[in-house]
């Protein structure tokens, strides 16, 4: 049986698992550190071997966000340790810097609904689906999105999202359709007229639309 689905601003549950480097509590490991976990279908095969080969080259990236990867799957820890050596020699790297669940019982799959019902293995079990969630230093969930087994995941787009999660929790701005870090922001409609001079120094421009109405209004990223 499925597990209550999450939403967006949930408390993430804790859990402990047995991992590739050793059995963890999900909330000591993560310390006040934000986390990605993200679930794959198995081990040995080639567009999971893309993803976590992807992931271990971006490992600078995530600890430059304060982000700590977690990877998930049904397989164990013996089928993990194994499959880190092909994830390596892919990649060419050196070092492999982030645990793997093994979720080998299905349990965090059924807790956290990352099986796909369309992915089978050998023995007719569902796997698990490429889900991603991120988890901010309060234990919140703050993003969630789930993949097809077909699609790899676009793990620039996933860093692009959070340097978006962190901008906008402290500053009054949200992020436009293809924002990048140092683009552009929008000015949050709760943000009175008074008060823009005070949160934006650098100023503000005003898009005028057929409307009439004054809510487009764009800063550079403060």
């Amino acid at each position: 049986m499925s597990g209550k689905a999450l939403n967006i601003g949930d408390q993430f549950p804790n859990f402990t698992a047995d991992t590739s480097v050793g059995r963890i509590d999900f909330y000591d490991w993560m310390q006040d550190s934000w986390a990605i976990l993200f679930s794959h279908p198995a081990d040995f095969t080639p567009v999971c071997t893309t993803e976590l080969s992807r992931v271990a080259a971006l490992v600078p990236e995530f600890q430059k966000r304060g982000v700590k990867p977690i990877a998930l799957s049904c397989d164990t820890v013996a089928s993990h340790k194994g499959w880190i050596e092909d994830i390596k020699s892919f990649g060419k790297l050196s070092s492999f810097d982030y645990p793997i669940i093994a979720d080998d019982k299905r349990e965090l799959a059924l807790k956290f609904n990352m099986l796909d019902k369309d992915e089978i293995n050998a023995e007719g079990i569902p796997l698990t689906c490429r889900a991603v969630f991120v988890v901010d230093d309060k234990k919140k969930l703050r993003l969630s999105i789930l993949y097809p087994a077909t699609t790899g995941r676009n793990f620039d787009e996933i860093l692009r999202v959070i340097d978006s999660l962190q901008l906008t929790q402290t500053k009054s701005v949200a992020t436009p359709a293809d924002w990048k870090q140092g683009g552009k922001c929008m000015v949050l409609p709760t943000v009175k007229a008074e008060d823009i001079s005070k949160l934006f120094p650098d100023g503000i421009e005003t898009i005028e639309v057929p409307s009439g109405k004054s809510y487009l209004r764009i800063t550079p990223q403060p």
